[in-house]
């Protein structure tokens, strides 16, 4: 699974810039469903609706790999399904505790 930040106040995205990883597969067994249920949840929600008022939002991409499956979900500060955000904080807490 991998987390891309980007945008907000005069920033750009930078492709230089790699994003964080997390090894799924290297995960307690607890903390993988964990991950799994929020990923089903954000992924079955659709995407708030936005005007384009706050175009300084950060913006985030999460990609999930399963085999051949691939799952990329976009969303912004601007519009943001409370199943993303509980999914983009479960992935912060992790990435901060490395």
């Amino acid at each position: 699974m991998a987390l891309r930040t980007y945008g907000g106040l005069a920033a750009v995205l930078d492709p230089r810039r790699p994003p964080q990883v997390l090894d799924t597969d290297a995960l307690p067994e607890a903390a993988a469903a964990e991950l799994a249920r929020l990923l089903a949840a954000a992924g079955s929600m659709p995407e708030e609706d936005t005007d384009g008022r706050a175009r300084d939002a950060m913006s985030y991409t999460i990609t999930a790999e399963d085999g051949d499956r691939v799952t990329v979900l976009e969303q912004s500060d601007a519009a943001m399904t409370p199943a993303f955000a509980a999914l983009l904080t479960w992935l912060r807490k992790h990435f901060a505790q490395r």
